[in-house]
């Protein structure tokens, strides 16, 4: 949630941004709606002042007919404010509705675009691998080799579904202790997270009301989170952090859910777009600079970086245009990592940076040295999202006998340097 002061002083800038990130957003509106707003709340703040005035002159009064008359005052003064009041709440609900909608401003190096296909390439890293025959997909390499189940798991669990078995459950249990001992040297708290959340902790990240259709809702009205992100930061709600304890650095484990709205027809079959998943997620709380946020952002990113490098997957770094940016993002980079049977670079990584979009919601602050208190500025980057991972990994260690090559860096965890097909 951006300042309604800075909106009022940047109007032009918050219409931008909102053209840029392709949302629709009428900021004069929401501008004409405060101005209703401070208006009423000023008649009511008054009338509420001589209401309190009046109840004072009663209380002290001892003469029975000055006191009848100012109760008979009172009434027709409660009636009056209670009108208001109700007035008031309705203009309340509206504008807060409208507050929400408010899209923070991207940065200036975002590229202008309408979605993923206008991103920019920031960089790239390791090399392509070749292959003597057209290299499989991992949906076959896995089954192949007794690593998933995907009829049974679409029987079981529907759409999407899928059991991960043997090597395919310890090569995930080998990548997220392979990320836990990476983070553990970063200083990083680790934390498990709750999936099932609340409709603030949402509200509060961002998530809602724009991305409703993505999240499973339960019966109470409770959701299931599609990132451990919205769960570690509403951890941190309704905090006060001394400085001195800047930068927060938090790596959050939990399941995930997502509908994949909008995904129709896309990556339907295979681990890459799934209902059900893990995440262990990188969330940062900082100070209010924006030069300490960048800095921060670029670190976030080199530590997923560097898990890539490790496993030697191939991959490129892209910078998200406008309109692949959510509406609380300034920025956001996207990594993409080479998956061979698509000839193309696919996204197993995202991150981002908020500045206060997130901490002004979720009431996140922190008391500066000169003793002001302020909204502390957050960020966010997959470490390790799992199966979505396992698709570059076999398909990239592929040999030409069926089995796989398991990476060196998982070597130890694995106990084996190769899973051997089932004959």
């Amino acid at each position: 949630m951006l300042d309604i002061k800075f909106i009022r002083e940047n109007k032009d800038l918050v219409a931008e941004a909102a053209k840029k990130k392709r949302v629709s957003f009428d900021v004069e509106e929401l501008l004409k709606l405060d101005d209703e707003r401070r208006a009423l709340l000023t008649v009511v703040e008054k009338k509420r002042s001589e209401h309190n005035m009046k109840s004072n002159q009663m209380v002290r009064t001892s003469i029975p007919e000055r006191r009848e008359l100012l109760v008979e005052e009172l009434r027709t003064q409660k009636s009056g404010l209670e009108e208001e009041e109700t007035k008031l709440k309705g203009i309340m609900q509206k504008w807060q509705a409208l507050m929400l909608q408010a899209p923070n401003v991207p940065d200036i190096s975002v590229p202008d675009g309408d979605s993923e296909n206008d991103n920019s390439e920031v960089r790239t890293w390791g090399s392509i691998p070749e292959f003597s025959s057209p290299p499989k997909g991992h949906m076959e390499i896995m089954e192949s080799c007794d690593m998933a189940d995907f009829l049974r798991g679409g029987d079981v669990s529907g759409f999407r579904g899928y059991f991960l078995k043997n090597e395919g459950a310890l090569l995930s249990f080998a990548l997220w202790q392979f990320t836990l001992e990476h983070f553990a040297k970063k200083g990083f708290t680790f934390m498990m997270a709750p999936s099932l959340v609340r409709k603030q902790t949402l509200l509060g990240t961002g998530y809602l009301p724009q991305g409703e259709d993505d999240l499973y809702k339960t019966q109470d009205g409770d959701y299931l989170s599609g990132t451990s992100e919205v769960s570690a930061m509403s951890y941190f709600s309704e905090t006060i952090l001394k400085k001195e304890e800047l930068p927060k650095k938090i790596l959050a484990f939990s399941t995930c859910f997502r509908r994949e709205a909008g995904s129709y027809g896309k990556d339907t079959k295979g681990l890459i777009r799934v209902h059900e998943f893990f995440k262990l997620e990188q969330v940062m709380l900082c100070e209010a600079s924006h030069e300490i946020s960048v800095k921060f952002h670029e670190e976030l990113t080199g530590n997923a970086e560097e898990l890539l490098q490790a496993l030697k997957l191939p991959y490129r770094v892209v910078i998200n245009c406008g309109g692949d940016l959510g509406l609380g993002q300034v920025k956001k980079y996207d990594i993409e990592t080479w998956i061979p049977s698509d000839k193309a670079y696919r996204e197993t990584h995202s991150s981002s940076y908020f500045h206060d979009f997130q901490t002004r919601r979720l009431n996140i602050r922190y008391k500066d040295t000169d003793g002001k208190t302020r909204f502390a500025h957050s960020l966010n980057n997959t470490a390790l999202a799992t199966p979505r991972i396992l698709a570059p990994l076999v398909e990239n260690y592929q040999q030409s006998d069926g089995s796989i090559k398991v990476p060196e860096a998982l070597q130890k965890y694995m106990g084996k340097t190769v899973i051997a097909p089932v004959r």
